[in-house]
């Protein structure tokens, strides 16, 4: 039996190829570290994982505007499912956290998790600056000014 890598078909077809390559890796590392999470004893996630969400992070931050403020999430379809996938990260996140107070957790699975949230963060900003759709701020509705 060979081992195929298959890229996820995206239900949103305007997804660049690098972005589409890099959830379909995404997508793998996250049934690595549900094994890991479920098989007592089991270790998946490396710091090379860690190391690989952090340059696609650093390589699609480098064409986005600094961020000064808070930005809502929302935007084209694809964008807003990475916002959304995010919170969800979030979630696992915590719960993951909380695992750790019964079972032993390794601390390379919350720190993928961590930086998979920020990932998608920046996937979102980017698809939408690709599709042409500008980041809205969060208005403070306490701001002087």
């Amino acid at each position: 039996m060979t081992n195929v890598r298959h890229e996820v078909v995206l239900a949103d077809h305007g997804v660049p190829d690098e972005i589409r390559r890099c959830l379909t890796e995404v997508q793998h590392d996250l049934f690595e570290l549900g094994g890991e999470l479920c098989i007592h004893g089991h270790s998946a996630i490396t710091e090379s994982f860690i190391a690989r969400l952090e340059s696609e992070l650093d390589a699609l931050n480098a064409d986005l505007p600094a961020l000064k403020e808070f930005i809502l999430p929302g935007g084209g379809p694809a964008a807003a499912a990475c916002h959304l996938a995010r919170t969800i990260v979030r979630r696992a996140e915590r719960v993951t956290a909380t695992l750790g107070d019964d079972e032993t957790v390794r601390p390379e699975g919350l720190r993928y998790l961590n930086r998979l949230s920020d990932l998608l963060f920046v996937v979102a900003r980017s698809l939408n600056r690709q599709a042409g759709i500008p980041d809205v701020l969060w208005e403070n509705p306490n701001r002087e000014g």
